[in-house]
Parts: structure tokens; C-alpha cells; sequence
């Protein structure tokens, strides 16, 4: 049991019905959750607002409400009622109470940008745990406790989830957490009730931005910036130009990585490597660490999101020889994944799923000087025509062959995204061939791999499902791979 008063510290309030002083037996902010004498707090959502249920969840035994705006209650109803400015903003602050602010025992690492947060977030959890730490991780994928994995939902959690995965860490004996911040985290107040020991930016490029999302690249900055008005030490990249108004109004510590740029710690003398099917790049590192490294990832990039974990890791004192071996041994599922097939030619698994991030792969793949680069991909249905038209567009451009698939076809037929994505590579002079199934996909790809090729296979990434009219049904690239891999040996 809580007391309520003792959840609202840290909060400006006004108790409007009853008092404070009640005891509560758990915090919820979804209506069909509710239990008795539980504090409820009045969400108001994209499409649901959670004041609209405050009569329900009074009768079915709500202690108490925290609001927003103003409610309809039950007659002669005994509940009290706390008024605060935003309720999201207040969610975190009582979450972080009710399980004890977990945070102050852990050091909390936030990675945010357009680009890179989930491979970094890895690769820091990896490198730091070579070191002896024991690191909880929040993301896109999954949420990462000891032993147990969490499939996510969103790459920031609710501020109550956050604050009940810190708890769980914490008494896991987790010492750090490493986590992705998203702009509509940052923007929702996911993220408030505690400090980021470290805030780390990325990059920023014009991306979530329409309804439901943010109104414009300015606000997009402005998100991204909050993260350096919670951490203690913000952690720039300076070769993005966009880097100081991200920072603007900062109130941390900053430090500046990059490559381009005079920088508080640099990566120079890049030099791609490619041996046995597997490509990587190794560098430089000069200024606070100074030593040689390489990443088992391909591309430039693949060095920003190494850097970055650098300069993180440096705060712990991990010695440099683990960060060494850890770089080499790294691998995030669905990030430029390199899956062995062959000694001939390389196969890798990519998320890159928008035009955007399908250039910058299939550019990057192609300073290795490939014999071909083959790109196999489809588009999602019930999405964006234009984004199916610009990853033709793009992939017929640069591959040298593209194989497009079926993607999540959702309550569209596969064929008609196919067609699409064929206005795309039409504007271009790219070959092409079009194989519905996946695995009948992969498997052209792999049957036709010449010695050199990079052939990659986007849009699928870390999922392990396809969706067809309203179901997920299981799906892993990897089992793709290794059946086609199978059925060759059955006829060879």
C-alpha cells in the first residue's frame, strides 16, 4: 500500500474532491485495469481520453483520480480527486514513486536520433558487459531483463512501464540500462520522473512528422532537445548540422563525437574491410581515447554508431581492449546482419523499410565494389503509395538486380504492391525480377549469388512475423534462409 500524498512529491497539484492523505493500492491508467481503491490516471490519448471513463472506473472501485480537465462522477461518489497540469507529465512522476525511484540505482544511458539508436544501444549493452557490468536494455525490439526478453511495443514505453522495468532491473542486479528515446517519448513525457545519467544524440533527419506525430521538423528538433534538459552528460555527434539547435537551452555537461568535424573524440583513417562474406570497417579513435578498432558492420555509419558507444563506454572505464573485442563481436539482429551462406558472396538482413534508409544502405554496399548488389525487398500494405514508388526508384537505381517480394501485404494483395514498387523502377533502367513468396525470393537470390555479390534483404529487419488481413503469422528471415539452405542440400 501507498500512500497518496507520498506518490504526488515532485508534483505541483490541487486535491479539488477528498484528500491526499489515503492509502492506494496500485496506479493505472487503463480503464479496464482498474482496481479497488487504485489511483487512476486520466490519459488522454490519440483516439481515447481516458476522463471520458472516469464515472466507470469510480464505480468499479477507484480511490482516487488524477485529472486534467474537468470529469463526470457518480453521486455522492468517495473518491478524491487530484487536478494537475498534464497527466502524462504527472504519470511519471508517480510511477517512479509507486516503484520506489529505481533510477537512483542504476545509471541510465538515453540514445536518441533518427538513426543508429537501436544498433548503438547494443553494441554499448555488449561492451559494457564485457567489462563486467550487468545492463537491462530498453528499445525498439525488445526489452532486455537478465535472461528475459520483452517483445516492445513502442520503441519508449509509458512512463509506468519504464518505471517498472527500471524496478525489475534493479532488483535483477542490472548496474546500467541503456535505452532508445524517441522524439514522441520525449514529447509524451515518457521519459520524465528520473535524470539520464548520459543523453546521447545521433542524428536528426525529417522523419515522423503528420498527424498523431509532429507537426514539423521544428517541433521534431524542439522533442529531440527535452533529452538535454533530463541527463546530466549529453554526448553530441557535431558533424550533424543540426547538432546545436538540438542542444539549445541544454542544461548538462556536453561532449562532441564525430568524423568530419574537430571533435572531442574523432574517428579518422576509415578503411573498409570485406574477408570470408563478412564486411566491417576499421578506424581510429583519437582525442579523450586514443587506439585502433574495427566494427564487423559495413560502412560509415556502422563508425558513427561505434563512436558513439565509444564515448559512452568511456564514462565506466571500460578498458580499451574489451571495447576492441567487443566491436568485433558484435551483431543486432536485423541491422546490417551478416548471415553466412557462402564463402562466395555475402547475405545480409536489413530493417531499412523507407526510402531514406534503403539509399543509405544500398550506397553504403556499394563502396565495397560488389560483383552485383542484389536487393530484395516489398512494401507494406495499407501504407503510403509513394513510399512504395520511391523504394523502387531507389533500389533500381543503385542494385544491380532487385527481386521484390511481399512484405506485410496487411488487406492488400501482394501483387498490387508489387505493381507499385514497379512504377518506382520503371523511372530507372535497374533489372528486375518479381517473386511473390519470401522464401521463394531468397531462395532465387541465393541459387543466383555469383562470387562478390552483396545480396540484402530490407524491409523485414528484427521482425519475425508477416501479416496477412489481421494475422502475424511466424516469419524469421533467418528460418527463410536456413529452409532454403536445407532444401538445396535435399537436391544437391
Amino acid at each position: 500500500m501507498n500512500r497518496l500524498k507520498d506518490l504526488l512529491t515532485n508534483l505541483e497539484y490541487e486535491c479539488i474532491r477528498g484528500t491526499e492523505d489515503i492509502e492506494v493500492t496500485d496506479v493505472v491508467y487503463d480503464s479496464r485495469k482498474v482496481t479497488k481503491d487504485c489511483v487512476f490516471i486520466c490519459i488522454k490519448g490519440a483516439n481515447v481520453d481516458g476522463h471520458d471513463f472516469a464515472k466507470q472506473v469510480v464505480l468499479s472501485g477507484a480511490g482516487a483520480l488524477i485529472v486534467q480537465n474537468g470529469v463526470e462522477l457518480p453521486e455522492d461518489a468517495d473518491v478524491t480527486v487530484i487536478r494537475v497540469e498534464d497527466t502524462r507529465y504527472a504519470m511519471a512522476f508517480i510511477s517512479a514513486a509507486y516503484f520506489g525511484n529505481p533510477a537512483d540505482e542504476l545509471k541510465i544511458i538515453g540514445i536518441t536520433g533518427t538513426k543508429g539508436k537501436t544498433t548503438t544501444t547494443y553494441l554499448v549493452k555488449s561492451i559494457l558487459e564485457q567489462s563486467g557490468h550487468k545492463v537491462g536494455l530498453i528499445g525498439t525490439i525488445e526489452v532486455v531483463i537478465g535472461d528475459t526478453h520483452i517483445h516492445a511495443d513502442n520503441t519508449t514505453p509509458e512512463s509506468f512501464l519504464i518505471q517498472q522495468y527500471f524496478r525489475q532491473m534493479a532488483d535483477a542486479g542490472c548496474d546500467a540500462v541503456v535505452m532508445e528515446v524517441s522524439s514522441q517519448g520525449l514529447m509524451l513525457h515518457r521519459t520524465q520522473g528520473f535524470i539520464f545519467d548520459y543523453g546521447i544524440f545521433t542524428n536528426i533527419e525529417p522523419d515522423h512528422i503528420g498527424p498523431n506525430e509532429h507537426k514539423d521538423f521544428e517541433d521534431y528538433l524542439t522533442c529531440k532537445g527535452m533529452l538535454f534538459k533530463q541527463c546530466r552528460v549529453g554526448i553530441i555527434n557535431k558533424d550533424d548540422k543540426h547538432w546545436e539547435q538540438v542542444t539549445s537551452g541544454h542544461t548538462c555537461e556536453l561532449e562532441t563525437f564525430g568524423i568530419e568535424t574537430e571533435a572531442d573524440m574523432r574517428a579518422q583513417n576509415l578503411e573498409l574491410s570485406s574477408a570470408g562474406g563478412s564486411l566491417g570497417v576499421s578506424f581510429d579513435v583519437t582525442g579523450l581515447m586514443n587506439f585502433r578498432a574495427e566494427i564487423a558492420m559495413p560502412g560509415r555509419f556502422s563508425v558513427y554508431n561505434a563512436l558513439t558507444a565509444i564515448a559512452i563506454c568511456r564514462h565506466f572505464e571500460v578498458p580499451q581492449e574489451a571495447i576492441v573485442k567487443a566491436l568485433l563481436l558484435a551483431k543486432v539482429k536485423g541491422r546490417i546482419e551478416s548471415v553466412k551462406v557462402s564463402d562466395d558472396f555475402t547475405l545480409l538482413i536489413d530493417y531499412a523499410h523507407n526510402a531514406m534508409a534503403l539509399e543509405s544502405l544500398l550506397s553504403t554496399l556499394k563502396e565495397y565494389h560488389p560483383h552485383r548488389l542484389l536487393s530484395v525487398f516489398g512494401c507494406g500494405g495499407n501504407r503510403s503509395k509513394l513510399r512504395r514508388y520511391e523504394m523502387g526508384e531507389v533500389s533500381g537505381r543503385l542494385a544491380d538486380l532487385t527481386i521484390i517480394t511481399s512484405d506485410n501485404p496487411r488487406f492488400e494483395k501482394p501483387q498490387d504492391i508489387i505493381d507499385d514498387i514497379k512504377v518506382g523502377i520503371a523511372k530507372t533502367e535497374g533489372k528486375y525480377v518479381e517473386i511473390s513468396d519470401r522464401k521463394e525470393a531468397i531462395a532465387y537470390a541465393i541459387g543466383h549469388g555469383e562470387p562478390g555479390d552483396i545480396i540484402v534483404l530490407a524491409g523485414k529487419g528484427h521482425e519475425d512475423y508477416q501479416e496477412i488481413e489481421g494475422v502475424k503469422y511466424p516469419m524469421d528471415e533467418r528460418d527463410l534462409i536456413q529452409a532454403v539452405l536445407n532444401d538445396r542440400k535435399v537436391q544437391g
